[in-house]
Order: structure tokens, then sequence, then C-alpha cells
């Protein structure tokens, strides 16, 4: 038998990474080889000395090219078999090891912008639609746009079983969000990314392209964010709120690194207008959309939960944001 297996991994392109993929055929699905790549088209190696390898760490199904066939996830490596500098997920991993014992999860919102011939989908040809307010979790063919694609992406990921938990078109027409969670940081960013590629893969069918710019329509209009959600045992357990402000008590000390490290254009964003806070200031508090951190509703009544840290871009590395909230909230 026969499958193709698309190796996808992140490449080393500034300011943001891109994903790649390309398909090997294999005979057997638990017996997938490490491959190589050329490093120097990816931003990743010299061209004098080009060659890099891709080691699988996490296999789920197609569920576009559909049975046998696989999607595999890869972290980079030099050719002599060290971590690849771009490759986050490495960082993540020894991270995760050490703080497992507090056991930590993460669902993260990944917020994205439709466009097609290079406007976003569903806006005039010339000029704005209506101003934001009624496209949020809209309904109709006035109001929302793209959910053929929508629908299409969630099948998807549920098809591969992935930790997709829900979706909702966004402020912005022609903006949408799904959420990926609740698991461990590993899991939920390797969820993440195959979500993110098959959004990318089944926006061409639709000749669509998808970006997780953090600002893609600049003026009175939303931005793209991935806000990302955190607890850990001693937060979900009775007396947890206490818990959560200590630890967003610790956000607030590392707040610049933090701003630094959440995705290029933050600035952009982070305005303190549309549902943000300030780049340059760490707010929080309960039901606080204009805060850096929202604590929910429920969560100061139950006096236990998680908290939302709303700072992260749409295009953040899932492996980096999770890691410097494990590194900073869990030490």
């Amino acid at each position: 038998m026969k499958i193709k297996a698309e190796y996808i991994w992140v490449d080393g392109s500034e300011p943001t990474r891109k994903l790649r993929s390309k398909t090997r055929i294999v005979s057997d699905p638990d017996d997938l080889p490490e491959w190589g790549f050329d490093g120097s088209s990816t931003g990743q190696a010299p061209g004098n000395s080009s060659d890099c390898a891709l080691r699988p760490v996490r296999v789920v199904p197609d569920p576009i090219r559909g049975e046998p066939h696989l999607l595999v996830l890869c972290e980079v490596y030099d050719a002599n078999g060290t971590v690849h500098p771009t490759n986050t997920r490495a960082l993540l991993r020894d991270t995760a090891a050490r703080f497992a014992d507090q056991e930590p999860w993460f669902g993260i919102e990944q917020e994205y912008t439709m466009f097609r011939r290079g406007r976003p989908l569903g806006w005039p040809e010339n000029g704005y639609p209506a101003p934001q307010g009624p496209f949020y979790c809209g309904v109709g063919a006035d109001e929302v746009f793209g959910r053929k694609l929508v629908e299409e992406h969630l099948d998807a990921c549920l098809s591969a079983g992935l930790l997709i938990y829900g979706i909702n078109a966004e402020v912005m027409p022609g903006q949408w969000e799904f959420q990926i969670g609740t698991g461990d940081p590993l899991l939920v960013a390797d969820h993440l990314l195959f979500a993110r590629y098959l959004l990318y893969r089944l926006g061409e069918k639709h000749e669509i392209s998808i970006t997780l710019f953090p600002k893609p329509v600049r003026g009175d209009w939303n931005g793209a964010g991935a806000h990302t959600n955190f607890s850990t045992r001693a937060m979900r357990e009775e007396g947890g709120l206490a818990v959560i402000h200590e630890a967003i008590g610790k956000l607030e000390k590392r707040h610049q690194l933090h701003i630094e490290n959440y995705g290029h254009g933050i600035e952009q964003r982070l305005t303190g207008l549309h549902e943000t806070c300030d780049y340059r200031q760490f707010k929080y508090g309960a039901s606080n959309r204009g805060a850096s951190v929202r604590i929910p509703l429920g969560v100061t009544a139950e006096g236990r939960g998680y908290f939302e840290d709303r700072r992260p871009n749409a295009n953040v590395d899932p492996y980096v944001v999770t890691r410097l909230m494990l590194e900073t909230c869990c030490a």
C-alpha cells in the first residue's frame, strides 16, 4: 500500500515564519523516515551548506487526500543532527517536561482574515463595507462571507482528530476565528499548526488566501489575535483564583519580554482601541476585553479556573507563546 505522507514544518522566514510542506510516498505509516530539504530556499541554511533534516514528531490522518494518507508534523534539525535555531518546538518540549507536574492546559483562539484579489472577502471593490458591529457571529449573506470554506475547514479538522472546539465569524467582515484546545502545550501548539495548514490548503481550492497579519486593514477595524487561555491544576482547584492573580502578577513583571515575542506588528494591533490594551501598558480585569489579561466572569464567580492572555497576535508562534507562559507563570 502506498501512502502519501505530507511532511509539514515551520520555515525561517522573517519577520514571521511560514509553514512549508512536501509529499513523501511511504509504505508503512508506523515507519516514517527522516527526510531532507533545501534550507537555502526556506531561510534556514546558506547555499553552500543547504541540507536540513525533517524529523517526524506528530502524525494525523490527512482529511483532504483521505484514508490512508497522512499529515506529518516535523521538527527541523541541522544536517549534523543538532536542533535547528528555528526549531522553537524543541525549546517548548524541554520546558513542558520541566513543568508537567503542574498539569498546564492551554486553549488558543486563532483569528484570521480571508482575502481574494487583494481585498478582504466580502468587501466591495470600491470603498468599504458598513461599519463593523453586525458581522460578529453574524448570520446572512449580507453579513457573513466565506462560511463555505470555514465549514469545510471545521470538518477537516474534526476528521483529522484535532482538538478544535469552535468557530465564529469575527468583528471585521471577512474575518473568522477557530479555537484549538484544551490540552497540554505541545499537543495544542501542534494541533494549531495542523489547523493552520488545513486552512491554507483548503483556501487554495476556494481561491481564498488566508492572512494572520495582526492588522490586515488599517483604520477603524479590529485586528487579528490569538488569545491564549491558560491554567494549571492549582488554578482549577479550590482557591485557584488566588493562584491566577499570582500568575498575572508574574506576567506583568515580564510584560515587555512577552510583547517582543507575541508576533510581528503587535504595536499596530495593541493600540488601546478595538478591544485591546495598549502594548506599552499592562492591565487585567474580570470580563474586560480591553485588558492585557482577562479573567472570565465565571471564573471570578467560581473562584477557580483559567485566564486569557489577550496580547498574542494571530501570527504568533504557538510554541513560543506557550513556552513563555509556562516559564513566567509556573517557575
